[in-house]
């Protein structure tokens, strides 16, 4: 499912990069630490995902340096528990730190004016390996399962992948 309009939205940041893959993760409760792929970040990066990207096709105005990024949109689910309060609340207390730990990189995080159930943010990782990398260890984590049960939010969580282009300020 790709959500051109929020991306639009969010300004240069995002209007620059290019080469979009969409993909949806599952939301819910807590996600099991083994295997690596569980959870939410489990969406396998698209192998195009980071420098040295297929300087040929769709991708030809892609930067060879570029990051690999994503940009995840979390919806509250009206039907779960939690709000998008306690979201913010997860986010500013627990999860950016558990981020910093395991090695993400974050660009931003949004919240869009017309949609008061949405989270927006955007991770850059040094590659495709790099981001699976990080998202299995941060799933995996302990401290983060913990936190992420105390403070449970339903969501619908979507993922869309991108590069930069060769012209773009932000690599």
């Amino acid at each position: 499912m790709t959500r051109v309009p929020t991306a639009i939205a969010f300004g240069t940041a995002v209007s620059v990069l290019a080469g979009v893959a969409t993909a949806q993760t599952p939301a819910g409760g807590p996600a099991p630490a083994a295997p690596a792929t569980a959870g939410r970040g489990a969406t396998p990066t698209p192998p195009t995902c980071g420098p040295n990207t297929n300087p040929a096709g769709p991708l030809a105005s892609a930067a060879k340096d570029s990051r690999c990024f994503e940009i995840r949109t979390y919806v509250v689910q009206p039907e779960g528990p939690g709000s998008l309060d306690l979201l913010h609340k997860r986010f500013r207390d627990y999860t950016l730190g558990f981020f910093k730990k395991h090695g993400f990189t974050v660009i931003g995080l949004w919240q869009p004016v017309n949609k008061t159930d949405t989270l927006v943010y955007m991770l850059a990782f040094a590659n495709a390996a790099a981001r699976d990398s990080a998202w299995a260890a941060f799933n995996a984590d302990p401290d983060w399962q913990k936190a992420r049960t105390e403070l449970n939010v339903r969501l619908q969580v979507t993922s869309e992948f991108v590069v930069a282009t060769n012209y773009s300020p932000l690599k």
